[in-house]
């Protein structure tokens, strides 16, 4: 993310470049176009807005290699008055995959977020208890409209209450 530059952005096709050294050897070359999601996009909006003319990244703090990321936002976490959790970033990389793998197909989300379905599915989806919620509702649904049969159908009325003998 320090890496990420104004150039970067493509605001007309609505993405963002994103270079990783880590995967410089496989085809993309270490490259990757990533949307810019609604709910990212007025953020980097604002910040281009205020930068001053001439600034090439998008961060400006924490350039420095001293400063840790890590320790400032425990710090930030601790301020909102959470409990920091463990493996930071890491967790939230595997939340928000985990999040896009419910809105969009699999194959676009580790395009996206650089790396294979198979390190996605052993190492960063999850079950979360929203899927536990939506399961539970479509079950309650299904059983509030049931679907009727042919059968079922030549017993029934017009108004669809069962015709009586």
């Amino acid at each position: 993310m320090l890496a990420l530059t104004w150039a970067d952005i493509d605001w007309e096709r609505g993405r963002f470049l994103v270079r990783s050294s880590q995967t410089e050897h496989a085809l993309s070359r270490g490259k990757r176009w990533v949307p810019l999601f609604p709910g990212l996009r007025p953020y980097l909006e604002a910040l281009f807005d205020a930068a001053p003319p001439g600034q090439i990244h998008i961060i400006q703090g924490y350039r420095d290699s001293e400063q840790n990321l890590r320790t400032t936002f425990k710090k930030i976490i601790l301020r909102a008055g959470l409990l920091p959790w463990p493996r930071l970033f890491q967790n939230l990389w595997a939340c928000r995959k985990t999040e896009l793998t419910q809105e969009y197909p699999l194959h676009a989300v580790v395009a996206w977020m650089g790396n294979t379905t198979l390190v996605a599915a052993k190492h960063y989806l999850s079950v979360a208890e929203r899927d536990y919620e939506k399961a539970l509702h479509a079950e309650e649904s299904a059983l509030q409209n049931p679907v009727q049969s042919g059968a079922d159908l030549g017993r029934r009325d017009g108004t669809g209450n069962p015709k009586s003998a």
